[in-house]
């Protein structure tokens, strides 16, 4: 390496948060691949299903803001390694349920310990990138949630056909325990990582990264609290987030059901085509962060970059819809591939966090936009339980499609132009003593 060449360490933290997105994941989904299954087992009726696929929402929101200041408070490297490795555990529990109850008292506490996760993913982003390069870096590991589901599900259902749903949660397990242990030994934050340069360093504070990250006291967290949920801006970016859950949150845990009981296919052949539309999402969000960091390079204005694949996304998530009027496989998957698309595009909804957020609260900011978008994971899977009747899914997916046009009129008449929330002097943030940090 010639003297004075830049380090590119932020890419090797990117490839980092991608495999925890992955993991992350894959826990949250197993329960759907698993669902048919665990259904036929204890005899669950469409609404317990639902129950067991919403139970990891109930705590996953409830958490969020807990979660936010978790990650306003700790450094990233001690904070995921805690969370990675109970949620992994309790991961691995749920292959030794008996029953209902059982399996949603696991799934609550999956719920609880991944809290923090996103808004972890964002810190260190926010650390990591320079504002012209974090809508990639948010799509780059956003993108883990869907190729790692793509890649994931066939083999997920591969290891049920095998070992059953019991194996099937036990290897989910043990993997997630495995790579906690190789994130804490991985993981520095840029002034603690040896092997970076200055220049990158550079490169990094001049392009907005909050490299010298201060720690907020508890005190000034919760009126901080009070501030992000004070501001229409704010409240617009939050419920796109809802709607952008939505469809989400419906193929994270029905769609497999969906391919089963409606359209009557196999557990192998639903493991493969239920993988084909996050292929589709991962195409999304990468080609929308590409497109949108080329637009603010290019001095397009910051609206127009970060708000228009958003909205475009969330319109293709109507096309969902489509799939209640043909009876054809092929274009059934066709239908969900260009929803999924739309899913993918809108979700990196994440850079706005860190654009939108008042100086200083980016923690609070993103505990809050993640605990009302996962009202989604909460609500959604069990309205679809209540809406499905005899393995008819035409209610349900009129009602995804409907939050995605709620969620287009959310960053149209909400959230207007693209730029920092400001607050008055006596109410931004003061810092903690250098002690607690």
């Amino acid at each position: 390496m010639l003297p004075h060449q830049p380090t590119n360490i932020r890419y090797r933290i990117l490839v980092l948060l991608f495999v925890n997105v992955v993991i992350n994941y894959m826990d949250r989904a197993n329960i759907s691949v698993a669902g048919a299954s665990l259904s036929k087992e204890f005899n669950l009726s469409p609404v317990q299903l639902g129950l067991i696929f919403s139970a990891f929402g109930w705590t996953y929101v409830a958490f969020q803001i807990p979660g936010g200041f978790l990650t306003d408070c700790l450094k990233p490297r001690l904070l995921y390694f805690i969370i990675l490795i109970t949620w992994s555990t309790v991961t691995l529990l749920q292959g030794f349920v008996n029953g209902f109850a059982m399996l949603f008292g696991l799934r609550l506490a999956t719920g609880t310990f991944e809290a923090p996760a996103y808004p972890t993913n964002n810190r260190v982003v926010t650390t990591w990138f320079p504002e012209n390069e974090r809508a990639f870096a948010i799509a780059a590991y956003t993108s883990g949630q869907y190729i790692g589901l793509a890649t994931l599900t066939p083999l997920m259902a591969t290891i049920q056909f095998y070992f059953g749903w019991k194996g099937l949660f036990i290897i989910a397990g043990i993997s997630g325990i495995a790579w906690s242990l190789a994130w804490y030994a991985l993981y520095r934050d840029p002034t603690d990582h040896q092997s970076i340069r200055q220049e990158e360093l550079d490169h990094i504070k001049r392009g907005g990264g909050n490299i010298d990250r201060q720690v907020i006291s508890r005190t000034t967290y919760l009126s901080n609290l009070k501030e992000v949920f004070s501001h229409r801006k704010l409240w617009g970016i939050y419920l796109g987030q809802y709607a952008i859950n939505s469809s989400l949150w419906f193929f994270l845990t029905w769609f497999p059901i969906y391919l089963i009981k409606s359209r009557g296919l196999t557990l192998i052949e639903t493991g493969w085509l239920a993988s084909v539309p996050f292929v589709a999402a991962f195409a999304g969000i990468l080609l929308s962060g590409f497109l949108s960091d080329y637009c603010i390079k290019k001095k397009i204005s910051v609206t127009a970059a970060r708000k228009t694949p958003v909205i475009a996304g969330l319109l293709l998530t109507v096309f969902i819809i489509g799939a209640n009027y043909v009876e054809s496989t092929s274009l059934i998957i066709l239908f969900m591939c260009i929803a999924f698309f739309g899913n993918g595009m809108a979700s990196i909804s994440w850079v706005l966090v860190s654009l939108i957020a008042p100086k200083g609260m980016i923690g609070v900011t993103g505990g809050a936009f993640n605990f009302i978008g996962n009202l989604a994971s909460m609500s959604v899977p069990f309205i679809i339980g209540f809406l499905v009747r005899e393995n008819d899914f035409s209610s349900a997916l009129i009602f995804i499609s409907s939050l995605g046009i709620a969620g287009i009129a959310s960053y149209i008449f909400l959230v207007g132009e693209i730029e920092r929330v400001t607050i008055k002097k006596h109410e931004a943030c003061s810092l903690s003593p250098p002690h607690l940090k």
